[in-house]
């Protein structure tokens, strides 16, 4: 007989992670750089929500648990995904990768 998808599916991070990145937001450290960077303060709920979500999931398997960490997991995937790489990739070396550096230019 198979098992339905419900019970074998785990949260995309152990519980105990969750927990540890609330800990973490929380912390003074965080919090002062965050706003040091930003300029704005560090909202930490989420973390705190998806920890009690997956405790509930791991507990009673809730449905409506399940749905809330899969929604905030994809919230935060997309939110990374704003964020613009610093460095443009390259799809190939350069042409002329293969001379060697002129020193007199790295030196000035």
């Amino acid at each position: 007989m198979e098992r339905p998808a419900e019970t074998t599916w785990r949260p995309p991070r152990a519980c105990e992670d969750y927990l540890s990145e609330f800990r973490h937001c929380k912390s003074f450290r965080n919090r002062f750089h965050h706003f040091y960077a930003y300029g704005t303060a560090l909202s930490c709920q989420q973390w705190k929500v998806d920890y009690q979500n997956c405790r509930e999931w791991e507990s009673h398997r809730l449905g409506e648990a399940k749905d809330a960490l899969q929604k905030s997991e994809r919230m935060r995937l997309a939110e990374q995904g704003n964020f613009t790489p610093v460095w443009k990739l390259r799809q190939e070396p350069p042409s002329d990768w293969h001379r060697p550096l002129d020193q007199e230019d790295q030196q000035n």
